[in-house]
This record gives structure tokens, sequence and C-alpha cells, in this order.
């Protein structure tokens, strides 16, 4: 078996050796003892054929606690390695949205072949959750939830919870609805607990209910549930009838998709892309497209230096400052453009926030570059005694650093206007435009200022 380095080393490997052994009861008794995401690392260091004795170690019921803390790659080991109609049974047992996640995001997995062996009502639950379009509140919710009746007393309430709550996600949310499902309120599990037996439901819900539709974006879902600090959020169909439910755990994997997607997209990566599961040319293909763009963006910065040439030869010291400040301009436009992304991605997009931003980032730059500029008229002033070259350095730096942090702010906007997304306005697309208009100004300057040195 695979060495362990942990500190239950130990007893890991007597789980090994009992799998080793086929010891049914043994593996059981070691093994059950382990919490479900220490279970799920014995099950990913556990050799192929080991892992394929799991159907006859554990029950599904209790494999599908596992199956719902494994990554995508450990999973479709499992349904690689153990039997359809034991993967069938597991999934009867998970949530819905967890199996329609993994069935959406496993690319080796016969998807037909295991909805048609599991409970019709447990299929059923799953394929309607995959006829959502993909990334929206649809394809993430669970069906997992408890409703109740308006016209109910509270001690009705609690006899049902007792009888169908370990079904559900969550039963801190209890979702009243009318005879025809129509969402009317929303009551929580401290006010039932509170309140006479005797109390209806009507009575005790609150009415102001926040929702999402069904068709709604998975990232504005996300942000409703950290604007309202939800635990749960219902999801609607458009004729106000409720459909599921979307929990704040959903969303925490929405929002690291989110930020993987955009941090790819950030760095000049097509959307979509897993490195991990990618080959190097499909990678290569896919990221050639913004390379090649910023490969001519650079010829232009390669002719600003051909074109000042005269200037360069006159006082040759100027070359040493062209990395500077040229890096300095792209690490501030870098900045900007974080700041615009993150304010477009949280829908802050009026008018009067856009300026709001530009001033902002353009007041922050100006500081930034007064800064910048003293400390390196200061370093030249010392290194090279020469006033002049230290106010071209100096001024360079400002203004250079200045409009960057004004085009990294208006460049996300100004592509969000063309429905593109604006993290494809990425550092290397900033950076390259920030180099450019860096070197114009400083080769401005040190031209009209070259008499002088």
């Amino acid at each position: 078996m695979k060495i362990v380095k942990t500190t239950e080393q130990k007893h890991y490997n007597k789980i090994f050796q009992a799998a080793k052994k086929n010891d049914r009861e043994k593996f059981r008794k070691l093994f059950l003892q382990l919490h479900d995401r220490d279970q799920h690392a014995i099950f990913h260091l556990l050799y192929p054929d080991k892992k394929a004795k799991i159907a006859d170690f554990l029950t599904p019921e209790e494999f599908s606690e596992i199956f719902e803390w494994m990554d995508t790659e450990d999973q479709e080991d499992a349904v690689q390695y153990l039997p359809d109609e034991y993967m069938a049974k597991v999934f009867n047992h998970m949530a819905a949205d967890d199996v329609a996640h993994f069935l959406t995001n496993s690319e080796e997995t016969d998807n037909q072949l295991l909805l048609s062996m599991m409970d019709k009502r447990e299929s059923d639950r799953v394929q309607e959750l995959l006829s959502y379009a993909p990334e929206t509140a649809g394809s993430i919710m669970t069906k997992e939830f408890i409703s109740i009746n308006y016209k109910s007393t509270t001690k009705e309430v609690i006899s049902r919870l007792r009888q169908i709550g370990h079904h559900a996600e969550t039963i801190y949310y209890l979702y009243v609805v009318d005879e025809k499902g129509h969402l009317l309120g929303v009551l929580s599990l401290r006010d039932l607990l509170l309140s006479s037996e005797d109390e209806t439901v009507e009575s005790l819900m609150y009415s102001q209910v926040v929702s999402v539709r069904v068709d709604e974006d998975q990232e504005k879902v996300a942000q409703i549930i950290q604007d309202y600090d939800l635990l749960a959020l219902p999801v609607l169909a458009y004729d106000g009838s409720m459909l599921g439910i979307v929990t704040v755990d959903d969303v925490m994997d929405v929002i690291q998709d989110e930020v993987t997607e955009d941090f790819n997209e950030f760095a000049g990566i097509r959307r979509g892309m897993d490195d991990k599961k990618m080959s190097p040319f499909k990678a290569a293909k896919s990221r050639a497209p913004w390379i090649i763009i910023l490969l001519f963006l650079g010829l232009l910065t390669s002719s600003l230096i051909s074109y000042f040439e005269d200037t360069l030869e006159s006082v040759v010291i100027l070359a040493a400052f062209i990395p500077m400040i040229m890096g300095t301009a792209g690490n501030v436009g870098t900045q900007s453009l974080a700041v615009a992304v993150r304010n477009l991605s949280i829908d802050d997009k009026d008018k009067d926030s856009f300026f709001k931003t530009v001033k902002q980032e353009f007041t922050a730059g100006m500081m930034i570059g007064i800064l910048a500029a003293v400390v390196m008229i200061g370093i030249v002033m010392v290194i090279y005694g020469n006033p002049v070259l230290g106010i071209i350095i100096g001024a360079s730096i400002f203004l250079s650093v200045s409009l960057a942090s004004v085009t990294g702010s208006v460049i996300p906007v100004i592509i969000n206007k063309f429905n593109i997304d604006p993290a494809v306005a990425s550092g290397p697309f900033i950076t390259t435009l920030n180099d450019t208009m860096g070197l114009v100004v400083y080769f401005t300057i040190a031209t009209s200022l070259i008499n002088y040195l």
C-alpha cells in the first residue's frame, strides 16, 4: 500500500492491511471510526484493486457520505472501479444537486446508464437539475427542502419535521406555501420551537422573503446570499411556485469556481480551462490567441523604442530606466484593473459609480506617482548627480502611473459594454498597453529636455 506520512499512519496502515486481507469486519470497524473527510483520504490512497473492494466493505448509504467529500477525479475513480449497480444505489442516497454536479463535471461517466439504474423518483430529480442552463440558480439548487402549509399549526409542523427532516438539506428554514406550491413566506426553526403548539404558521411566518428565479445567474445568487446573510435562498419558477433552494455551501463552491475562472481569464487563459485534465496541445491552443495579440502589441512597443533611437544614442543612460518605468506603470494598471473588475462583478455598474471609481483610482495613482517620483529623483541625484535626468525620470514615473491607473479602471468598463467578460481585459493586456504609454511619456519628456542633459 502507499505510505501515509500523517499522525494517523498507524491507524491507516491497519485499514490497508484489513483491505489487503479482505477482512470486512476489521476494515469496517477501523474505517467507520474516521471522519468522512479522512475516509475520503483513505479511499484516495487505496490502489485500484483495493478501491474495487469498497462495494463489499461499505453499504451504498455509507459510501454516499464519503463520495460527497471527493473531488471530481476521485469520484470518477469510484465510478470506474465500483459496479454500476452499486454506484446507482449510492446516488439514490445523495442529494440530487450533488449527483447533478458530478454528472455535469465528469467527462468519463455514462450519465444515461447510471440515471436509468437509479430509483425513478431520484433519477427524475437529477434530470430536472441537469435540464437547467449551466451556471444558473436551477443548475445549483437542491430539491431537498421542507415546505409547510400556511394553515398548519406549529404542533403539526414539528410532527412532520420529525418524520421528514432527515431527508432535507437544511431544516433551519421552513418554506411556507399555499395549495398550489406558491411561496408565501418563511418560518425559522427558532421561531417554530419558541411558539405555542396551537399557533398557525401564517401568524408566525415572515412574508418578505428574498428569492430568485430559476434562470438567475449563479454569481448573482451567491451575491444575494452574501448580502442578506442567508443560509439558504429559495428558487422559484416563473409562476411563483417553489422549485428548490440554494444553500450557503453550494454558494461557496460557486465563489471558488468564479474566482478560479476570473483568475484564469485575468491571466489571459480562456474560460472553462482545466489545466489538470487538458493536454499540453489543447492548453497551448487555448492560450495562444491572447499571446499572439500581445505579440503584436509588443511590436508596437519595440517600434517606439526604435523611433526614439536617436534620443537613446545621445544619452545611453536613459535605456537603464526603461524596464523600471514600464514595470511600475504595468503594476499600477493591473491593480486598478482588479478594482474595476471587482466593481463590475458585484453589479456596481451605474454611471456615478464608474466616475467615482475612476476618480479614486486616478487620485491614488497620482499619490503613488508623486511618491515614486520623489524617491527616484533622490536616487538619481545621489547616484548620477544629474538633476535634469532626475526630473525626466520623476516626471515620467508620475505621468505613467497616473495614466496607468485610469487605463486600468476604464478598459474593463469599455469591454463590458460590448458584452465581453471584463476579466478578459487581463493583466497581460493592461501591462502591454501601459508599457506603450509609459514609453511614449518617457521618451517625449527625455527628447524635449535632451539638450539640458
